[in-house]
């Protein structure tokens, strides 16, 4: 009686790994470089991981469907002390991630809102837009503007009508990291009644320094800006699944009112962790030590890269490598070969907002994440990988 929905493209490449290697990616021997998950252990000079929440008798009652008020704060809070953002905690609604953050917000676009998305970006984006029924605008991302569209092409209005503008920044897959000038621009233009701007920034602290939009935000009650955050990656949490959007008074209300019915709000023993992970004191360690960890990771593995012969095309945020297989070569074969060494990356195809297949300009791309791994793992790493393409 369901209709079939195919699984996110990452997940196609973890079912085929299994089906090849006989054991699931993440079991003991295996090498998780398809996926997007930081290491969840006190990093060099960061703050330990809360080992520990209370729960109380009221956190066993249904949670608001806003959040917790003091998660909610914290937020706020959050991003008024590093960014300057004058946003108070009604501007705030929590989420069980930053996926549905981001489903919900498509979900209640009005109609006639068109949405412009980069050519190659966040895998996810395209499934969503699918099943919600958007057509979306591509915006060429490829190796001729080095993955990184003008923001007067990313802004470029439609001949009647509005718009909403979805990116990741840093990106996902390739890392360009929009700050400046250029995000600026991106913000402002969110002030506009006939422009919106959905901005996932789960890699926010995978940048030196770490970089949000909330740091051009005037009057966000005054704009059509939507922020999602998320405790997965900058703050090391992936498993406790709690995200949020930050916007206008009115728009939290009426993702507040989904909340009502469609979600029935958000485990409050994990907003509880999220509290512990953004306290003051923890938030200023985490956004020196974040960023170092993984500006060491992602040049010491483009280094090696490069040797390899691989092309990069990486940015400077986020933990993953946006690499250039020689010619003639695809990650799809890569993938093959990778599997049997207990490998695997996610390949560029699954990164292409028009979906090409084998006919893609990104079927010889590919996808590394350094994120979850140990600093130690760098030459058993390499030697994995120089095998599969020498093979």
């Amino acid at each position: 009686m369901l209709r079939h929905v195919p699984p996110m493209g990452i997940y196609e490449t973890l079912y085929a790994f299994r089906d090849a290697f006989g054991t699931p990616m993440g079991e003991p021997g295996t090498h998780p470089w398809s996926q997007g998950f930081p290491r969840t252990v006190q990093l060099p000079g960061g703050p330990p991981m809360p080992a520990s929440v209370e729960v109380t008798k009221d956190d066993l009652k249904y949670p608001k469907a806003w959040g917790l008020p003091a998660l909610r704060e914290s937020i706020a809070s959050y991003y008024r002390t590093h960014y300057g953002a004058a946003v108070t905690a009604d501007n705030v609604m929590t989420f069980a991630g930053g996926r549905p953050a981001i489903v919900a917000v498509l979900l209640f676009l009005e109609p006639d809102v068109a949405i412009r998305v980069a050519s190659t970006e966040y895998t996810p984006y395209y499934d969503m837009l699918r099943l919600l029924g958007k057509r979306p605008v591509l915006v060429t991302s490829d190796v001729a503007n080095n993955f990184t569209p003008s923001v007067d092409e990313l802004l470029k209005r439609p001949a009647e009508g509005r718009q909403l503008v979805l990116m990741s920044n840093p990106c996902n897959p390739t890392g360009v990291t929009r700050d400046g000038d250029d995000l600026q621009r991106l913000v402002e233009s969110a002030r506009a009644a006939d422009t919106g701007l959905l901005i996932d920034e789960a890699y926010e602290l995978m940048h030196t320094p770490p970089v949000s939009a909330m740091r051009f935000v005037r009057d966000i009650d005054a704009s059509n800006l939507f922020v999602v955050g998320a405790a997965t990656k900058g703050w090391q949490s992936p498993g406790i699944r709690i995200g949020w959007v930050v916007a206008s008074r009115r728009n939290v209300e009426i993702l507040g009112n989904f909340s009502s019915f469609g979600m029935g709000g958000v485990s409050h023993p994990s907003q509880r962790y999220a509290i512990e992970l953004l306290r003051q004191e923890r938030v200023a360690q985490a956004r020196v030590a974040v960023p170092a960890f993984y500006d060491s990771q992602r040049q010491r593995y483009g280094e090696a890269f490069a040797r390899l012969g691989l092309s990069l095309f990486s940015g400077d945020g986020g933990f993953y490598h946006w690499c250039r297989l020689p010619s003639g070569m695809t990650a799809e074969g890569l993938n093959r070969r990778l599997f049997r060494e207990g490998a695997a990356i996610l390949k560029g195809t699954d990164c292409d907002m028009a979906r090409r297949g084998d006919a893609s300009p990104l079927a010889g791309f590919f996808r590394f994440s350094f994120g979850p791994l140990d600093p130690g793992s760098l030459d058993a790493d390499v030697a994995i990988l120089r095998r599969a393409l020498e093979s």
